[in-house]
């Protein structure tokens, strides 16, 4: 058995866990029918009114809402209740076109504190730990996300937001931090960076809470050797809340949806069809809670597996596997889906660092994929020959876990741009042909 922020929430029973769906999804169409024009108008474009919605077993009725009609409803189009009533916004990082604006009432920061508090627990945190965030804060989610879960908790916070790594390292060695919060990138960086100035035994990490970017099981385990400490997933995103729709128990098989605020559907990402449990497809989650930003059947485009098999840690929601990747940024590549995280299982299985780029480009009316790969300090030391030999089984390696095959270059240590938000992995050429 596990620690939890709300047991009484977090163990409930299924019957109760659907009682709450069932009360405040009927709650919660209502509230937006009534409250949101653009909402109202895509109901009635599908016939469905409010008293249609009776339980969960209805939703399927309800229309799907992208990324689209919250660029076409930009600013205020889906806002739900009186200007005055909001108290923030956060906004999605870097999309092309409009941002996307979420709003917040002070009770929808209070529920979202929880969220992020329960993950914090759930990674072994309490009142007595110093619990380090350096996602980034502003309109990020990641920083306020954490820092509001660690507040809630009543853990001393350090809000150093990304960058300045000395001064991160010099912080963490000094006030002793124990939980380290920001992307699984960063966290890689960070303990490359501690272990070059050999401070390792200066560190009282015990936990990390990494995620806003993919990242691989290999990676999980390079981080937690490296910084001697236990990393565990947690997912969200910025249109339903940020950080904490869902995170991952000590188990650290799936990360537990927090389903008294967010119900999740699995469809397939072609026909829109809902999916049995157990079956890989687009993950779709509606709001229940949410006040001033409530989303319904919001198409967040990870494509991953749901699952209600009993978790060791007596938590009871419904466990979501790590996004294996998007209907969206996957990359198709000679009509073959490729993964980022795919190629990064083959290099850190290979022993490289997950310092890697994906250039995508096109030669003679074909799809050219070349991976560019850090050397260790040690590989880069070899003879010529001896690196030839190193990118031909990365190509063989690569070759068989994506079926096509894939150029590779191993370059100097160092020389790829360190990410100190979401790393960029893909830089595709293609759409400058057409």
């Amino acid at each position: 058995m596990g620690n939890y922020f709300q047991p009484e929430i977090e163990c409930a029973s299924p019957e109760q866990i659907r009682a709450w769906q069932d009360e405040r999804l009927m709650h919660t169409v209502r509230h937006v029918y009534d409250n949101v024009a653009y909402y109202r108008n895509l109901m009635k474009e599908r016939g469905v009114e409010p008293g249609d919605i009776k339980s969960v077993d209805d939703l399927y009725k309800l229309p799907f809402l992208t990324k689209d009609d919250l660029r076409d409803a930009y600013p205020y189009g889906l806002l739900a209740v009186p200007l005055r009533d909001t108290v923030r916004i956060q906004s999605t990082s870097g999309t092309t076109g409009r941002r996307v604006v979420a709003f917040y009432t002070q009770h929808d920061i209070d529920l979202w504190d929880d969220c992020c508090a329960r993950a914090i627990v759930a990674a072994g945190g309490t009142k007595d730990d110093v619990v380090h965030v350096c996602y980034g804060y502003g309109l990020f989610t990641g920083g306020p996300g954490l820092n509001g879960g660690s507040h809630r908790l009543g853990s001393l916070t350090l809000p150093m937001s990304s960058g300045n790594t000395d001064r991160q390292i010099q912080f963490m060695c000094d006030l002793g931090s124990t939980i380290l919060c920001c992307t699984p990138s960063y966290a890689a960086y960070l303990a490359e960076s501690i272990c070059e100035r050999g401070l390792q035994d200066q560190i009282k990490l015990k936990a990390g809470i990494f995620g806003a970017e993919a990242w691989s099981e290999e990676m999980r385990r390079d981080i937690e050797n490296k910084l001697n400490i236990k990393a565990y997933d947690i997912y969200g995103l910025t249109e339903i809340s940020g950080p904490g729709v869902s995170f991952e128990c000590s188990e650290q098989t799936g990360m537990h949806i927090n389903e008294d605020h967010f119900i999740a559907e699995i469809i397939d990402p072609v026909t829109g069809k809902v999916l049995p449990e157990g079956e890989k497809g687009e993950l779709v989650f509606t709001s229940i809670t949410k006040e001033a930003f409530p989303l319904l059947r919001y198409r967040t485009r990870d494509i991953c597996v749901l699952s209600r098999k009993k978790c060791s840690c007596g938590r009871t929601h419904v466990k979501m596997t790590k996004p294996m990747g998007r209907s969206d940024d996957m990359l198709i590549v000679k009509g073959v889906n490729v993964f980022p995280s795919q190629i990064e299982t083959v290099l850190l299985n290979k022993g490289y660092a997950a310092n890697y780029q994906i250039i995508v480009s096109r030669e003679n009316n074909s799809d050219r994929l070349e991976v560019q790969v850090e050397m260790t300090p040690e590989m880069f030391s070899d003879a010529v020959s001896e690196i030839a030999v190193r990118e031909k089984e990365l190509v063989d390696a690569l070759k068989s876990m994506l079926g096509i095959y894939a150029v590779v270059r191993l370059v100097t240590p160092k020389s790829i741009a360190r990410s100190e938000g979401k790393a960029v992995r893909i830089i595709d050429k293609r759409n400058l042909y057409e």
